[in-house]
């Protein structure tokens, strides 16, 4: 993975450099995703960050850093919100069940955020860039573990070739939520789309979380009961 960007500061007390930033990534979220990045001014960030221009310029060099700054943070807070979603998890099948729950409760906390990232990333440097999608990459590694410890406890039967494939199937559920929430959220309330999606990814041919009867399939993967297909 590329190593995280240092951005230049004149401000030499490292404390004080990330509450400033903190303070300048919370002011240009807000504006980036009412104006966009390019109509947003870096005197419109320093003004809703309570700085002059000058003082802006003490902490980031352009307004590129601010947006690698944004998407670094945001990626940041969906980590946590998901590492604390885990927290109590189970092993195998129902832990991933419970990860995917957590996954998209985050993605619905932080929609506008996450759309930001994929409207604006184009705008960052080359290598700026690569860093935010390696960032992105690390989510979807993070269920392609937890798809493997529920085949190696038995609970879920799927090809190994196709577990990196179903990781990047839970990512899009998250942002299928996020991208077309204008037209699913008409229809479905949030914990209904996680109910049935989940279903669907994981019960080919076994038995919901719920206990409802699925019609089987030649599907690879199947949800298992103590080692041995429902």
């Amino acid at each position: 993975m590329s190593g995280k960007r240092s951005i230049p500061s004149l401000v030499k007390d490292p404390k004080l450099v990330e509450k400033r930033r903190e303070q300048i990534v919370e002011a240009a979220v807000d504006l980036f995703i009412s104006k966009g990045f390019h109509k947003t001014t870096t005197r419109e960030i320093a003004r809703a960050s309570g700085f002059s221009i000058g003082t802006l310029y003490e902490y980031i060099q352009s307004k590129e850093d601010v947006l690698y700054l944004v998407c670094d943070s945001i990626h940041s807070e969906v980590e946590k919100k998901m590492e604390q979603a885990m927290t109590e998890s189970k092993s195998g099948v129902e832990a991933l069940r419970q990860a995917i729950q957590g996954f998209l409760h985050v993605m619905d906390e932080v929609d506008d955020k996450v759309l930001l990232i994929y409207q604006e990333i184009k705008s960052l440097p080359r290598e700026p860039m690569r860093y935010v999608l390696q960032r992105e990459e690390r989510i979807t590694q993070f269920f392609e573990v937890m798809l493997r410890q529920a085949i190696a406890d038995g609970s879920l039967q799927v090809d190994p070739n196709f577990v990196k494939l179903m990781a990047h199937n839970i990512v899009i559920l998250g942002q299928m939520w996020v991208f077309r929430r204008w037209a699913l959220r008409k229809h479905y309330s949030l914990s209904d789309y996680i109910k049935e999606q989940t279903n669907m990814l994981l019960a080919a041919g076994g038995r919901s979380q719920d206990g409802d009867q699925h019609i089987p399939s030649e599907a690879s993967c199947s949800v298992c009961d103590g080692g041995s297909p429902v």
